[in-house]
């Protein structure tokens, strides 16, 4: 058996109810002022209410940065920086989407004023320390508490991303309560989100593509693809959507071994141009990424088609199961109200080579696709996704 590495969160508390236990949680690495990272939708919504009562109720002074934007920049990176020095705190709890979670990383990080941003760019750069870190996920996405990436818009909407075990929290609060008002359209998109990281984890061709990193995409499949369809249109079932944000986290927990790829390359442009939520821009070319891949990794999809969904067909060949699910992937977008095309997001056919190009930086992530993607496949895959 080839070697591997893993490495995840190592304190996970998932429970109904499990904010309010974050006060308790908190103390046993923080003390005094402690910094919340959030967005204004999470602060609007009441989703703070809880667990900032509990963190006061602990002996905590919050201090409020709730300016994190989708697809945060670095300006917001640094400002909620400052904020921390400038209040020494102790400890960063990141509530919200992974764009919260991002920053609430990086605020950690660059609080204790080691290391500077740009420093950090790639895999493995990080040399500082950081301070004790919490997240509270309040969607089914990202997986963003248990993975060691965190991702910022930089100049001319390039995404660049931070990889280092060292941003890695301490401890993951995941409640399925937080993520019961999420609107259908997000808990579809972030759905879609969750299982396009699990599907790259198990075709990923990294070096670091693992027997522990293919459990859990399997396992991240056949509670996604059981539940989405429920949290999107039931979304006060609390099953589903606790079914959801397990799945979610153990797709974070693969691809964080086990690289993404081309599908996440080519949504990157998607999300720094056009400003399109990151789960939306993954859906978008999701199918058209695939069936790129299909020549190549056609047996790993027919199985993953087992675990994602009950109702596969008996009787077909690895190669016709593996079309069956493809298609069925682009049908369930469909069917979950997602936009499917690119021209439905605002993008022009003028837009595609320029988009092409972006996609071509982005080598952290297409190193690790199962078929070589050149500057020509990713302007085919957009026209054919737009």
């Amino acid at each position: 058996m080839a070697p591997f590495k893993f490495q995840t969160t190592p304190a996970i508390h998932f429970a109904e109810g499990a904010a309010a236990q974050i006060g308790e949680i908190a103390r046993r690495t923080m003390s005094g002022n402690v910094l919340i990272v959030t967005d204004p939708g999470i602060e609007a919504a009441g989703l703070l209410d809880q667990p900032l009562q509990a963190l006061q109720d602990a002996g905590f002074s919050p201090v409020l940065f709730n300016a994190v934007e989708a697809d945060p920049s670095r300006d917001t990176v640094e400002a909620a920086s400052a904020l921390a020095r400038s209040n020494d705190v102790t400890g960063v709890i990141g509530i919200g989407g992974g764009s919260s979670l991002d920053v609430a990383k990086l605020a950690a990080l660059l609080a204790t004023n080691i290391q500077r941003l740009d420093d950090c760019w790639g895999v493995g750069n990080v040399i500082a320390t950081r301070l004790p870190l919490i997240l509270v996920p309040t969607t089914a996405g990202t997986g963003s508490e248990v993975t060691p990436i965190s991702i910022v818009t930089v100049e001319e909407d390039e995404k660049r991303g931070v990889v280092s075990p060292v941003i890695l929290p301490d401890a993951a609060i995941l409640d399925p309560l937080l993520t019961i008002g999420l609107p259908p359209h997000v808990t579809a998109a972030t759905g879609i989100d969750a299982m396009v990281h699990a599907i790259e984890a198990a075709t990923s061709k990294s070096a670091n593509n693992n027997p522990v990193s293919q459990t859990l995409a399997r396992q991240a499949l056949a509670l996604l693809g059981k539940n989405i369809e429920a949290a999107v249109f039931n979304g006060e079932n609390a099953e589903a959507r606790g079914a959801m944000l397990l799945g979610s986290m153990l797709a974070g927990m693969a691809f964080a071994n086990s690289p993404v790829a081309a599908v996440h390359a080519l949504a990157y442009p998607i999300g720094g141009r056009f400003h399109v939520p990151h789960g939306l821009s993954n859906a978008l070319v999701l199918p058209h990424v695939l069936r790129f891949n299909m020549p190549v990794v056609s047996a790993v999809y027919a199985d993953l088609a087992d675990h994602t969904f009950t109702d596969m067909p008996n009787g077909m060949g690895s190669q016709g199961k593996a079309a069956h699910y493809v298609e069925k992937l682009a049908h369930l977008s469909q069917k979950l109200g997602l936009p499917t095309r690119l021209r439905d997001v605002g993008i022009g056919s003028d837009d595609l080579p320029g988009m092409a190009a972006d996609a071509m930086k982005q080598t952290r992530l297409l190193v690790n696709n199962p078929r070589n993607v050149t500057e020509d496949d990713a302007f085919t895959i957009y026209r054919a996704a737009w």
